[in-house]
Parts: structure tokens; C-alpha cells; sequence
């Protein structure tokens, strides 16, 4: 029969569909297995329409490598096509038979297409069997019919169509792959690992069994008079498996899932070895349907942290894996989640492998993100412990959200996030901080440093302590951006550092106090601020301090936890972000007595006692001394 062209501009549009639509050629199988999926979906809706009853548990995928003959065949025992519908399917590209028969079962019920639950829908998939193949033949037989038509192509010149001969109705599609190139392993897709391994990463849940037959290696039976010294043999048999397991857990109600499966189903899913600390089974019906289950790991992974981690779920549509990780359906701050998403109603773009933004995604996300939020919410209420093993493994994340994208996300976090408290030796919530708030008490305080015991001790927040209220205690990078990103906890009650010049609300008298120590100890000021030089914006007399001697703090935009978070980060560009360092000192502690006696009597003595109080602030705030050699000289220099 003389060989038909293709009903397209050129051979440049065939080259176009099966080289530059998909980004692997693996995705070869995927498309097939779902061409035949949906091939026996039709069978099954035509034959119930006719009044028939389908055997259900005869209907199957069959995969046959044949590695001698180079050929990859695959079988459907679905609806079959006709020799006109192989001409118009296959011979004109980008025709889909799917999409037609979507349109035609959808108004036969009067329903909207979308409730048609067929894959295929842009006629291009078939065509990626060429990635692969220098050869195509389909063979079909036609549900109803009985004539069967051979279909073959070896690429852009065209095809041919011949009648044939096959018993059942249904289609196979014979691939005759491409010989190894030097960056192309084509005769992988003829190995049954190989096959295998696809199948569960692409069409696990492709609703019918997709079967093969597999080499298996097992022992003999024992000969019954075999010896104490008998070594078994082994031989090699063949058995036909189904390599997929056709219903998804998530397709499931939860009431018949037990934890052992959600947990089992994770573990090797994503490669863990611990149970997830959460999960999150969701069905949504509405303007948009769709499943999810979502997990949250029990620990970081180990490369959370790094720029090559990938966020993002696993995302299918009608049991076929359409992308690996959908970064989209996850905000940055819940980038730590791991699951899936299943939904008939994404917006596909014609290769199937990335998503269309649609308004669909857009609520998807929404959703998701407000589930996320309200399940770990629970957690926390109800399962503290488990709670507080998930902040140490993400708090971190979350209070990035907090400051990331100028703060947008504040509101929607804030009651996720935890700090150590002063009063209660432990974590807890900012709501939980508010509930203890005394009647007076002016702001929310907190103090940032290093660890926890420090910071119990720090000599600025004496005061505030002695006054009952509560301190919120913040060790870890991001806290101070935090703070300054919440801005207040509720009702007008902003958040203070400790060391703030206005920490505590002063009366007229206790201003006018500290105006005139001030003016007192002016000389003394003055000395110590000449002694330091560069090294301080200004020198002060403290309103916080009541027994420490002397505390640094930091005047302008730029806090002390500030300067030392961008000397971590890039000291290069840390130069030109220092913080305006004050040194205060305490004029009520007998350190200051002994200064201003010195700055007296002996000025040499004054100005060392100036150095030390200047090391002994920055050793208080957690900031490296410029010279330690020099400190412990002047140290030893003053036990003389």
C-alpha cells in the first residue's frame, strides 16, 4: 500500500512534537500506559451504554521487551480503533481521540467535560513513542468490529495502513527502539528493571493492572535423597507480575487506612527512615476537587538547608505522575512538607510534565496552606511534645516566613512560632505570653543572645525582671528581624528589647534623676569617651542597669544582633553594617566609683579601667574582643 503523509504543514512539526515537547525520554512509557488506560475506559463506558457487563478482572496493560528483536511492545484489551479513527488519530498529529470522546461521553450525560475521567486530551503523547523508536506499529481491533488494521510509521516521511489480522479487541503498539547512541541508552527500555522502575515512578496508579513477565531466580526442590553436604541449585523461571498497585493510598477513606500504611507509604516513598511526626489526609470537593496527603518529617533532611534542596509536591491527575515536585502548591515557609496532590480538574499543558499557573493551582495552594497551618496548630495543642520536636526541626523555616517577602506572612505564622520563656523555663506560644501579661506591664520584651543561660544573667534586663515580667529569650539567627517584622503581639502592645534606652516607662522625677547623675558624672563621660574613641558612637549613664557595672547597646537601625547576624553572613559587606555601639555604665556601682576616683587621681589607671569596662561590655553582648591578648595584659596589669 503506498505510504500516506502525515496531515500536518511539515516535517519539521512531527520533529518538533517528539524532540522538543518532552524533557526526558523516559516519559515515552508514561504516555503509552496512559493512551492504553484510557483506551480501556472507553471500552468499559461503551459496552455499560450498549447494556453490557465488562469483565473487569480480565481488563489489563501487558508490557513484552524483547531484547533480541529490539522491540518494545504494548497491549491494551481496551475499546480498539477502526481504520478511520487510526487515520484521524494517528494520522493527524495533535488530533486527540480522548479529547473527542471526553466531548462526546460528556454530552451524552450532560455533564461538564471535566467529570470525564479520560487522561489523554491533546494528541501528542503517542507521538513520543518516536523519542525512542525508529520504528511504530500499532495494531488495533476495533470493539464491535471485526477487522483489525495495522498501522506503521518510521517517523516524519508519513504511513502506511494495512488490514491485518488479530483475535481480541484491543490495540498493541510494537516499538522498534533505536540503536545505543553515545549519550543514549535506549536498550534500557528493553530491560524489566528498567520497565519496572517506570512504571512505579509514573503509572503506579494507572486504575488498571499493568502486568510483565519477570526473570526470577529460585531454588530447586530438594532431591529426597540428597545428602547432608547438598548445596542447593537454583534455576531461572518466568512469572507474570502487575508492577503498579492500581489504587492510590490517598484515593482511600481515611477511616480504612491504618497508620502502619501511612507510615510505611512515606518511609519509602521518600527514602526516611523515621515515621513522619504528621499527616494530613484531605479530600476537597467544590470548585475545585481534589486529594491530598501530606506529611511532615520527623527531622530536617540533610540538605533542607542547602541551595540544591528541591521543595514542592508530588502532583497527579487521574493516578498518572505529572510532575515530580509542583513547587508551586507550597508556600517557602511549609517547603519542609512532603506528599501528594491528585486532582482531575489541573489545566495540563501538552506535554504533561509542568502545569499551566491556573486559578485551579492558585486555591489548590490556598487550601493547602491553611490545612497545613491548622493541623500544626492542633498539634500544638494537643500534642505539645511532638510539637516542640517539629519547631526544633522547622522553627527555624518559619521564622524566616515571618521576615521574608517584607513581612506578608506575619499574620498567618505567628501563632506557630515558639520562644524560651523567662517565667516558665520552656517554650511557649505568643498567645500563651499575652494570656500572662500583667495589667501594667508596657510592652512584650525580649532579649537576643546566644543561649539561654546567658541571657538569664544579662545585667539589662535586671530591672524588667525584678518588676515580674515576662522575657522572651531569642538564640538563633533571624529572632531580632523577627521582632522588628511582628511588630506588636496584639492591642497595642509592641514588642521591646531590653536594652532599649526606653524599655521602662520613666515618671518626670526618675528623668530628672538620671539628667542629673548624668551631668555629675559628665567628666567622667567624657574621659572614658576620649579613651575609647572610634571604638563607640557615645558613652552613657545607664536607666536599666541596677547591680551589673556596665552593658553595651546600640544606637540607630542597626541593632548589636543585627551586626553580628551580617558578620556571620558575609563579613566582607558586615564592615558597613555595624551598629553604633554605647557604652553604659552604671553610676550606682562601686566599678564607677572606682573610675571616677581614678580619673581623678591617676589618669594612666582611669584608662585602663575605661579599656576593661569597654571588654567586659563586649563580652556581655556576645561580641568578639579586638584584641584578647591586650585584654588579659590589661587585666593582669591591674592586679599589680
Amino acid at each position: 500500500m503506498a505510504k500516506k503523509q502525515f496531515k500536518t504543514e511539515s516535517k519539521r512539526v512531527l520533529d518538533l512534537m517528539i524532540n522538543s515537547i518532552y524533557t526526558h525520554k523516559e516519559i515515552f512509557l508514561r504516555e503509552i500506559i496512559s493512551n492504553a488506560s484510557d483506551a480501556i475506559d472507553k471500552l468499559t463506558y461503551r459496552m455499560l451504554s450498549a447494556g453490557d457487563s465488562p469483565d473487569r478482572s480480565a481488563l489489563q496493560i501487558t508490557l513484552i521487551p524483547d531484547e533480541a528483536a529490539g522491540t518494545l511492545t504494548v497491549i491494551d484489551n481496551g475499546v480498539g480503533m477502526t481504520r478511520e479513527e487510526l487515520e484521524s488519530n494517528l494520522g493527524t498529529i495533535a488530533h486527540s481521540g480522548s479529547l473527542q470522546f471526553k466531548k462526546d461521553m460528556a454530552a451524552a450525560e450532560h455533564l461538564p467535560e471535566s467529570d470525564a475521567d479520560i487522561i489523554g486530551q491533546f494528541g501528542v503523547g503517542f507521538y513520543s513513542a518516536f523519542m525512542v523508536s525508529d520504528q511504530v506499529t500499532v495494531i488495533s481491533r476495533a470493539y464491535g468490529s471485526q477487522e483489525a488494521w495495522q498501522w506503521q510509521s518510521s517517523g516524519a516521511d508519513g504511513y502506511t495502513l494495512t488490514p491485518c489480522q488479530q483475535a481480541e479487541t484491543g490495540t498493541r503498539i510494537i516499538m522498534k527502539l533505536k540503536p545505543n547512541a553515545d549519550e543514549e541508552d535506549y536498550a534500557q527500555y528493553l530491560h524489566t528493571h528498567t520497565l519496572e522502575r517506570l512504571v512505579k515512578k509514573y503509572s503506579d496508579y494507572i486504575h488498571y493492572p499493568i502486568r510483565m513477565e519477570v526473570e526470577h531466580s529460585r531454588p530447586k526442590e530438594r532431591p529426597a535423597d540428597a545428602g547432608e553436604d547438598y548445596q542447593p541449585e537454583y534455576e531461572t523461571v518466568k512469572e507474570w507480575e502487575t508492577l503498579n498497585s492500581m489504587v492510590p493510598l490517598w484515593q482511600r477513606p481515611r477511616s480504612e487506612v491504618k497508620d502502619e500504611e501511612y507510615n510505611d507509604f512515606y518511609k519509602e516513598k521518600y527514602g526516611d527512615w523515621e515515621d513522619p511526626l504528621l499527616r494530613i489526609h484531605m479530600s476537597a470537593e467544590g470548585m475545585v476537587e481534589y486529594k491530598a496527603m501530606l506529611f511532615v518529617p520527623a527531622r530536617a533532611p540533610y540538605d533542607f538547608h542547602t541551595r540544591e534542596y528541591q521543595k514542592g509536591l508530588q502532583l497527579y491527575s487521574s493516578g498518572v505522575l505529572i510532575m515530580d515536585k509542583c513547587a508551586d502548591l507550597l508556600p517557602e515557609h511549609f517547603r519542609f512538607i512532603r506528599g501528594v496532590v491528585d486532582s482531575q480538574d489541573f489545566s495540563l499543558n501538552i506535554s504533561r510534565e509542568m502545569l499551566q499557573h491556573t486559578r485551579q493551582l492558585k486555591i489548590i495552594a490556598s487550601n493547602l496552606e491553611k490545612k497545613i497551618k491548622s493541623e500544626l496548630l492542633r498539634l500544638q495543642k494537643d500534642e505539645r511534645e511532638k510539637y516542640e520536636r517539629f519547631w526544633r526541626a522547622f522553627g527555624l523555616q518559619l521564622k524566616v516566613g515571618v521576615v521574608s517577602d517584607f513581612g506578608s506572612h506575619k499574620d498567618l505564622l505567628q501563632d506557630l512560632l515558639l520562644f524560651w520563656s523567662s517565667k516558665e523555663g520552656k517554650l511557649v506560644t505568643l498567645n500563651e505570653y499575652k494570656q500572662r501579661m500583667a495589667a501594667d506591664q508596657p510592652y512584650v520584651y525580649y532579649a537576643c543572645g546566644e543561649d539561654v543561660d546567658k541571657l538569664s544573667k544579662l545585667p539589662q534586663a535586671e530591672r524588667i525582671r525584678d518588676k515580674g515580667y515576662e522575657i522572651l529569650y531569642l538564640t538563633e539567627e533571624p529572632d531580632q528581624f523577627v521582632m522588628e517584622a511582628l511588630g506588636e503581639i496584639a492591642e497595642g502592645k509592641p514588642f521591646k528589647a531590653v536594652d532599649a534606652p526606653d524599655a521602662l516607662p520613666e515618671s518626670d522625677e526618675e528623668k530628672a534623676a538620671l539628667e542629673q547623675k548624668a551631668q555629675d558624672s559628665k567628666d567622667v563621660l567624657d574621659f572614658v569617651k576620649e579613651t575609647l574613641g572610634e571604638r563607640v558612637h557615645d558613652v552613657r549613664i545607664s536607666n536599666m542597669l541596677k547591680s551589673g557595672a556596665v552593658c553595651m547597646t546600640a544606637d540607630g537601625p542597626i541593632t548589636l544582633e543585627m551586626e553580628k547576624y551580617f558578620q556571620r553572613m558575609d563579613p566582607e559587606q558586615a564592615r558597613s553594617m555595624k551598629a553604633q555601639r554605647v557604652l553604659e555604665l552604671n553610676p550606682d556601682s562601686s566599678a564607677f566609683a572606682a573610675l571616677r576616683a581614678a580619673v581623678d587621681s591617676d589618669k594612666e589607671r582611669a584608662q585602663r579601667y575605661a579599656q576593661l569596662l569597654y571588654a567586659q561590655a563586649l563580652l556581655i553582648a556576645g561580641l568578639p574582643l579586638e584584641d584578647p591578648a591586650e585584654y588579659t595584659r590589661l587585666v593582669c596589669s591591674l592586679m599589680q
